[in-house]
């Protein structure tokens, strides 16, 4: 039975490089290319498959509809090459990804599903970094991050990964204690809990509400929304917060002050440098998180 004939394989890495890195340049860097010398091998992908992968326009490339549809077609099954190697191979070792995660994030969305990621990738191992200002130190310290942001930096190579409601979350008690009306004057009796990354919470939620002026009785300031749910739950304040943040704390002690909804400024994104997509373990977990949907 006679051979299948596969394509060219350097023209189908420089194909693959360059829909990942979003730039011909970037990707022809990496390889050690010219843009020429780039172009040519794209050129010679097209011919083979018969179909026009990219516009060309002065320096640009842009994907053509054929060639995303080529990209989603061709990309699971290498990586599903990539995989069989690895099970097959003694001198592959560990895997390493150094991911910084907001806590909240991470108890709550990502470790429920990390185990899916192991058994698809068994020496993917990652070190997980919480510590603070996560986004500046990603391409020194960190490899990505999972941050929660008006919008990152330029520069990055970002993936949005939810949209947010703004909720004002309290204790039971305290929800009864001011009532089924939102007003200035029971409001301003009370402690509002904020995150310090996050001010712009606060804003959006007392304009939605017509309350610009009010002034709580005191505001206290937290880098942990872990410990905001705990002490909204303990009544020693209202937490504003996302509602997907209560949702998924499902903690029967907490409550909604309001049904009003108030977009936030504020969405969780996964963010590296766009040359860290060729890493392997960077790539895998970025394939991974999208599809995951988390």
């Amino acid at each position: 039975m006679p051979s299948r004939r596969l394509p060219p394989l350097r023209a189908l890495e420089a194909f693959m490089r360059t829909v990942r890195l979003g730039s011909a340049r970037a990707a022809a860097e990496e390889i050690g290319l010219s843009p020429s010398a780039l172009s040519r091998r794209i050129t010679n992908l097209e011919e083979f498959v018969g179909k026009k992968l990219f516009t060309r326009a002065r320096q640009s490339m842009q994907l053509t509809d054929e060639g995303q549809a080529f990209y989603e077609a061709v990309n699971p099954h290498l990586e599903a090459l990539a995989r069989a190697v690895e099970s097959q191979s003694d001198n592959i070792s560990l895997l390493r990804l150094r991911l910084g995660v907001l806590p909240l994030f991470g108890s709550q969305r990502l470790f429920p599903r990390l185990g899916e990621l192991r058994k698809r990738h068994p020496l993917l191992h990652i070190d997980i970094d919480t510590g603070p200002h996560l986004e500046d130190r990603v391409g020194d310290t960190l490899d990505a991050a999972i941050i929660l942001s008006r919008g990152p930096e330029r520069g990055l190579h970002a993936v949005r990964l939810d949209h947010n409601l703004v909720h004002a979350i309290c204790s039971r008690e305290i929800a009864r204690a001011i009532g089924p009306e939102v007003n200035a004057e029971g409001l301003a009796k009370q402690t509002f809990l904020i995150h310090n990354e996050l001010p712009e919470s606060f804003v959006a939620w007392k304009k939605a509400h017509k309350l610009d002026d009010m002034e709580p009785a005191a505001i206290d300031h937290y880098d942990s929304g872990q410990l905001m749910l705990e002490a909204a739950a303990q009544g020693l304040g209202i937490a504003i917060m996302h509602d997907d943040h209560m949702r998924r704390a499902a903690d029967n002690r907490l409550t909604d002050l309001s049904s009003v909804s108030v977009e936030s400024p504020y969405s969780y994104w996964f963010v590296c440098k766009p040359t860290a997509l060729e890493s392997r373990p960077v790539r895998l977990f970025h394939d991974w998180l999208v599809r995951a949907g988390l």
